[in-house]
């Protein structure tokens, strides 16, 4: 009982020292994970190849919580020389949700289509916690 006793002391005591000592904030919820943005700066050399890919794209991504913010649209250089391609950006919830996406069996079928119809620059970056 003593054994107990102790513990439960030493543990109690340990997460208010934690709460007193601004660690863990009293009543905090766990952190919520970044949200992710894949990327791609493509320049299109198959206008008539990439039609699928544009077509299907979507339903890939959107079962791993994606969604487009960026596809295309207006560029204006501010610093430095503009993009000289296509850009797409499309918002996950977290980089774990953005990688399982690119590597699903649906998306790696549709990625030489892509591939084949122009030259890709693709990378992810995480976002800042909410």
């Amino acid at each position: 009982m003593l054994k107990r006793t102790l513990l439960l002391t030493v543990l109690t005591g340990g997460a208010v020292g934690a709460v007193g000592a601004g660690i863990v904030p009293a009543g905090a919820q766990p952190a919520a994970k970044p949200r992710a943005y894949y990327v791609a700066e493509f320049e299109l050399r198959d206008p008539e190849g990439i039609k699928p890919y544009s077509a299907g794209v979507a339903g890939t991504f959107e079962p791993f919580g994606g969604h487009f913010i960026v596809r295309g649209g207006r560029i204006s250089a501010l610093e430095g020389p503009p993009p000289g391609s296509r850009t797409v950006i499309i918002e996950f919830p977290n980089m774990e949700q953005t990688r399982a996406w690119y590597d699903s069996d649906v998306y790696r079928n549709l990625r030489p289509v892509r591939q084949r119809s122009g030259i890709s620059r693709t990378y992810i970056i995480e976002g800042l916690a909410d």
